[in-house]
């Protein structure tokens, strides 16, 4: 089959099914405010749902082929053996960069809108030091870009993306709709998500960026106050129906299909997201009360907090940065860490041990990786 090519001069749709749509905005809209609910009532969200930032990039990441798990992720940050492939590494690489570009973005949100040159800026963070990045990281496209299988070109690919040199007028044409007012913004947002992906304006990293865009516009319209919105996880398990849906946006110009498929998405990982971060925050709760027993300190709520920041940790790092004091982590580390710790990597000489903090990280992947004890004491 020959490929399919970018739909000029179809964006945005003039002709969307409403009657369709109309029926799913209400229940993706509750569901995003319900989330939003939540979010505004933690008085912390970057150190609550930090795991939940990593995973979000774990699976955006996943979906263009890396391998790199949270675990994996998360120890290698605290400082754990170099991974044993160079493929690993660089997979790692990808999603730390991943989440060092959305708080970058969301930063710079305060000095500009959501626009082609934030998402340039952004794409050079992203693409810094990894794969791609001798592909004009930060620039827009100079030659022809391909979706389909690794390797493919233009002749055996399955999307041809628009050509270079329409695409500033492409990108000016999405910019405009991104700034428009319209009928609903989820509805919008899931044309703009769709039209740039279509687009694929750089020649690397497009997906991660497009999928970064989600939570970036509902933090600057202000349907939630933290840029904590996580679809990569639906999108990843559906991947076959997204990247379907995606294709026949150009190929039959069915962006009532793409809206109908977005809006469900969002309702269902809203839901879930809605779910686990409730889940994480009766953790906090339960474990803030328990640990102020247990260590008998003025330290105990910022022991907590780092545990939840960074819940795979050196064990002289523990309450580091929440300016715990050396002898007060050391004690309450011991006191703590048959209950709550599992153990990684134990000590070793001058070289400490790699802990995991096992009922967050369980939760945020969404099933036991961690369980029991293996601590050597």
């Amino acid at each position: 089959m020959p490929p399919v090519r970018y739909h000029h001069g179809k964006f945005p749709p003039s002709d969307l099914d409403w009657a369709r749509i109309v029926p799913l905005i209400e229940p993706a809209t509750l569901a995003l405010g319900e989330f939003k609910g939540l979010l505004d009532a933690i008085p912390n969200p970057s150190v609550l749902l930090a795991p939940l930032t990593v995973q979000e990039a774990v699976l955006s990441s996943r979906i263009e082929g890396t391998q790199a798990t949270l675990g994996e992720v998360l120890e290698y940050e605290a400082g754990g053996d170099r991974p044993a492939s160079e493929q690993k590494l660089n997979d790692i690489q990808e999603v730390l960069n991943y989440r060092k570009a959305i708080f970058w973005a969301t930063e710079r949100l305060t000095e500009l809108p959501l626009c082609g040159r934030l998402l340039k800026e952004t794409h050079a963070i992203l693409m810094d030091g990894v794969r791609g990045r001798d592909k004009d990281a930060g620039n827009y496209k100079k030659t022809p870009n391909a979706i389909g299988p690794p390797g493919c070109d233009l002749d055996n690919a399955k999307f041809i993306p628009i050509e270079p040199e329409k695409l500033e007028d492409g990108m000016r044409i999405w910019e405009n709709f991104l700034h428009s007012t319209q009928p609903n913004m989820l509805v919008q947002l899931g044309l703009v998500h769709a039209e740039f992906e279509s687009l694929h304006p750089f020649l690397d990293g497009n997906g991660r960026l497009g999928r970064m865009i989600l939570p970036l516009f509902l933090f600057e319209r202000k349907m939630l106050n933290f840029p904590a919105f996580y679809l990569s996880e639906y999108l990843e398990a559906h991947k076959d129906e997204y990247t379907e849906r995606l294709l026949a946006v150009s190929r039959d110009h069915d962006w009532t299909g793409w809206s109908l498929f977005f809006l469900n998405a969002l309702e269902q990982q809203a839901r879930k997201n809605t779910r686990k971060a409730r889940t994480i925050i009766e953790l906090y709760e339960q474990r803030k009360s328990w640990i102020q027993e247990k260590a008998h300190s003025q330290y105990g709520i910022a022991i907590i907090d780092s545990l939840f920041s960074q819940p795979i940790f050196k064990g002289t790092d523990l309450g580091a940065p929440q300016g715990v004091p050396a002898p007060t982590r050391k004690r309450i580390l011991r006191e703590i860490r048959d209950e709550l710790l599992f153990e990684i990597r134990p000590a070793s000489g001058p070289r400490p041990a790699i802990y995991a903090y096992q009922e967050l990280m369980n939760i945020a992947e969404g099933k036991e990786i961690f369980s029991g004890s293996r601590n050597n004491h």
